[in-house]
């Protein structure tokens, strides 16, 4: 019976219509979706591995004057300093760094590999939030007094490309400095302790020697009590690195950001700007196709109008007279959600193999997100499509019930 009721109505069906509505809605959900995926697959180029959410951070320090040293004057952040800094309007979060106030000395190796190096080095401690790294084996083990360390990633590519290559030893991976096992002596306040420790991972933001927070706190209050560390850095989590309010602060209290940390903060902003932008165009020419769509349909219904009238004046339910329409509707929103898909997969290898060239070890990203973004759209729009749809069914109804 519904299939009597389709062929009596898609009589007045414009196929030009229906093609001008597939076409926009086509080039508006690929353009929605390839931004989504584009910025989920361009973003470790500016974050080097960090998570899709990626907060903007920089690195604070003093600047170092000759006079300034010549006086002795300190490089230290005050109190005062550090809650200044934090009533700022770009400042969304402050973190300092806690320096070691006791002795440590280390000797690492690899028996494997033939290296053995001893040195005096020092240790620094951030809030646990601040890592850029994952958190599940960063604490420290008072039982076995194994002391988690992370380290910055330039520390080895110097090693590799820099001491290895000039004394032709072998280059060590990441995965390799897991086996790097180090001996480690903490001294003060009259106590000499022996402690073992483990690199665990690298930081691409922190350029420093890094061990838990906890740890660090566990060993000044042992190793130095009654002394205060005095953070000579702090670690800003700012909500626009491109806010000149940042620059002209810094310059006023002569402070200097660590690396290209504000740089990059600028080039992730503008990404994310960017894509937001791209992202809007297409949702707004998703709109107009649809505009279009229900334009289409309420043409038909006006065309179909008597017909419409007699089919529910003979028994027939609003849910059949309307069925038809419902089924176009939702099969031209899931084609469009399937060939957007196909659309933006093509468009895809094309640019990955750019991305890859400029960044070899670049994590390829998953379809899925895109997939599920794109086929919840089609729902929705679908479910918008099938109320006004029937809302415009049931005003016929109205007039159908005889008074």
């Amino acid at each position: 019976m519904n299939r009597l009721v389709w062929k009596l109505l898609r009589r007045n069906i414009s196929e030009a219509q229906l093609c001008g509505f597939f076409l926009a809605c086509l080039f508006g959900m690929t353009i929605v979706l390839l931004g989504i995926q584009f910025y989920r697959d361009v973003i470790p180029v500016f974050t080097e591995g960090n998570s899709f959410l990626k907060k903007d951070y920089i690195v604070v320090t003093r600047k170092i004057s000759t006079l300034g040293s010549l006086a002795g004057k300190s490089n230290t952040f005050s109190i005062q300093d550090i809650e200044d800094l934090r009533r700022q309007p770009f400042t969304q979060s402050i973190g300092t760094f806690t320096p070691s106030l006791f002795n440590v000395s280390a000797g690492l190796g690899m028996k494997q590999a033939g290296i053995h190096i001893s040195t005096e080095m020092f240790f620094e401690s951030v809030p646990d939030e601040y890592m850029d790294i994952t958190l599940d084996r960063w604490h420290f083990d008072f039982q076995n007094h194994l002391i988690p360390i992370v380290i910055p990633r330039n520390y080895l590519n110097l090693y590799n490309f820099g001491f290895a290559q000039s004394r032709s030893l072998p280059k060590l991976s990441e995965g390799l400095m897991n086996l790097v096992q180090m001996n480690i002596r903490l001294s003060g306040n009259g106590l000499s302790e022996e402690f073992r420790g483990q690199i665990i991972g690298f930081s691409n933001r922190l350029n420093t020697i890094l061990v838990p927070q906890a740890f660090m706190d566990w060993a000044n209050a042992r190793y130095a009590p009654g002394e205060k560390p005095q953070p000579s850095r702090l670690i800003v989590e700012v909500n626009n690195p491109t806010s000149p309010a940042i620059n002209r602060y810094f310059a006023k209290k002569g402070y200097e950001t660590e690396g290209d940390t504000l740089d990059t903060g600028k080039a992730t902003y503008f990404l994310r700007l960017v894509t937001s932008i791209v992202i809007s165009i297409g949702l707004i020419i998703s709109l107009l196709a649809f505009y279009i769509l229900m334009l289409s349909i309420f043409l038909l219904l006006q065309k179909n109008n008597e017909k419409l009238h007699n089919l529910l004046l003979i028994g027939y339910s609003t849910r059949q007279v309307g069925m038809p329409y419902f089924l176009l509707s939702t099969g031209l929103n899931l084609a469009v959600w399937l060939l957007a898909i196909e659309c933006v997969a093509v468009l895809r290898n094309i640019y990955l193999d750019f991305l890859h060239t400029l960044l070899p070890q670049l994590p390829e990203k998953s379809l899925l997100p895109c997939l599920l973004t794109g086929f919840a759209l089609a729902i929705i729009i679908s479910a918008i499509n099938i109320w006004i749809i029937r809302k415009e069914i049931m005003k016929r109804t109205s007039i159908a019930t005889p008074k």
